[in-house]
């Protein structure tokens, strides 16, 4: 089992991507929808009935920090709390940066893609 992600362009793609994962046996509660506005994130992980990253996830001390920190910061923390390395952090966060949202499945079964 491993991290997988995937960028999409706007909200219909997330909701018919998270449907198809539902439908494959994926656990829902491994199903995460992150975008660079905690607004539009909301929105869209409830259209798609999958979850955010919460302080469930990340741990009480990076939820804390997190508070404190810039929004870019934030999400690069939440990233590697959850298993992604510094740099694939990055990455993911830049993708943000350009109005994409991410799809990210915890604990994915081996070979899966979307």
């Amino acid at each position: 089992m491993s991290l997988y992600y995937k960028e999409f362009s706007n909200d219909e793609e997330v909701v018919n991507a998270v449907n198809s994962i539902k439908t494959r046996g994926v656990n829902e509660d491994t199903i995460y929808v992150v975008t660079h506005d905690d607004d539009r994130t909301k929105r869209v992980a409830d259209n798609a009935d999958a979850n955010t990253i919460g302080a469930s996830d990340i741990g009480l001390a990076t939820a804390t920090k997190n508070v404190f920190r810039k929004k870019g910061d934030e999400l690069r923390a939440q990233f590697e709390e959850i298993g992604f390395t510094t740099a694939e952090s990055e990455n993911l966060e830049d993708k943000l940066d350009q109005g994409k949202i991410l799809v990210i499945v915890k604990d994915a079964p081996a070979g899966f893609t979307i």
